[in-house]
């Protein structure tokens, strides 16, 4: 099975884009999008043409802001949306696919913000979606995919020193947070297999930062401890184009 995640930052605005050329390409069982600033009805008519997938999605009230995606060539057993708090819910952050053997979460981290002005929301939300990922593993083991929008290691961004406690996805705090999930057993399927790679998944549009390769990895596959050997491979696609994020993605045999 292959399950690709792609941050595709609007999905109005990256259907010009050979979008689905790009996604016949990737050829994914199950394909999950983040941060498609549109409507469910948006949505639908974006994919248009999208042929084979089963379409679910959860959309924030704020229109044009966050939303997560599930392409899935299978149909779940049930589609969860949410994770139960008000306060995080109203801004269409995370869906979930139960199929037969495990849960497929889609998540869109809330980003700190300029100035960090969301931080101390971001640590309450690290808190309290992990909770949620703990309270689904109880049940039968996830995969947990999406924008998470922090750089876990130095090994994960082009500038650790320029950036630390200073820039949203490079706190401390932040950091914390996804230790963690790594430390509750949740298992980073990228740095497992490619302990020493350094490999990015996103780019400021700035400065040409994508062809200078100044970027950050926050976007990740996370399993639980009882997937992982089940897992062939993960990686990240950087010569996919069309959003300031690329695919990243795992294979597995379930």
């Amino acid at each position: 099975m292959k399950i690709i995640s792609w941050n595709v930052n609007g999905i109005r605005a990256i259907q010009g884009k050979g979008f689905a050329e790009t996604l016949a390409q990737l050829d994914a069982d199950c394909i999950l999008l983040q941060e498609t600033k549109a409507q469910a009805e948006q949505i639908d008519k974006a994919l248009e043409g999208i042929n084979g997938y089963h379409i679910y999605s959860n959309c924030a009230e704020r229109k044009g802001y966050s939303g997560v995606t599930i392409l899935s060539r299978h149909e779940p057993l049930q589609v969860i949306r949410d994770i139960g708090i008000a306060e995080h819910d109203r801004e269409g952050r995370v869906i979930v696919a139960e199929f037969e053997g495990f849960y497929l979460l889609n998540v869109y981290v809330p980003n700190s913000g300029e100035a960090l002005s969301r931080l101390d929301y971001r640590q309450v939300w690290d808190g309290e979606f992990l909770a949620y990922l703990q309270q689904l593993q109880s049940k039968k083991p996830v995969i947990a995919c999406g924008d998470f929008n922090v750089a876990h290691q130095e090994i994960d961004i082009a500038r650790p020193k320029a950036n630390y406690n200073k820039s949203s996805g490079y706190t401390q705090v932040e950091i914390d947070g996804f230790s963690r999930m790594v430390e509750a057993g949740w298992v980073d399927t990228f740095r497992h297999f490619h302990p020493d790679t350094v490999a990015y998944s996103w780019w400021s549009y700035r400065a040409n930062a994508r062809v200078k390769n100044i970027g950050w990895r926050i976007d990740y596959v996370l399993t639980s401890q009882t997937l992982i050997d089940k897992v062939r491979q993960a990686f990240i696609l950087p010569d996919i184009l069309g959003s300031d994020h690329c695919p990243v993605g795992i294979e597995i045999a379930l």
